[in-house]
């Protein structure tokens, strides 16, 4: 009794196709939810005349909450001990600037006493960040 031909053989073919279709959907996912993922801290800027500064390597930002707390980048860091990261930090040698953002309704002496800990820690730019005005609207 021998096996008739084309009854009972095995494809050893590996059918890609599925495998295709879930790597595209999972790069469609990942593109669309990928800008969202970029999270800051909440404030509300002061609004000023200026222009928006492009950002091509990614620019180190403190950022001081109405509540007073800081920021550098995403990360909280405690008063106490933002010199000692400031001084730390890798971007910050190479490039010794700093932005910095608060929130409008935070006393003034807040900000300032960030920028005099920012100047301890070797930084000689630092800037000031805004929302800017609307075209035509205050």
């Amino acid at each position: 009794m021998g096996m008739s031909a084309g009854k009972g053989d095995l494809n050893a073919e590996i059918n890609v196709t599925p495998l295709v279709d879930v790597m595209l959907v999972l790069l469609i996912i990942f593109m669309v939810t990928a800008p969202m993922m970029q999270t800051g801290v909440d404030l509300e800027l002061p609004q000023a005349e200026a222009s928006i500064l492009p950002d091509e390597e990614g620019k180190l930002i403190l950022s001081i909450d109405k509540k007073g707390a800081l920021f550098l980048g995403s990360m909280q860091v405690p008063w106490e001990e933002l010199e000692v990261k400031l001084s730390t930090n890798a971007k910050v040698k190479a490039d010794r600037e700093l932005f910095i953002e608060a929130d409008t309704n935070l006393p003034y002496g807040m900000v300032l006493k960030a920028m005099a800990t920012a100047r301890k820690a070797g930084i000689s730019r630092l800037m000031m960040l805004t929302d800017p005005l609307e075209v035509g609207g205050k």
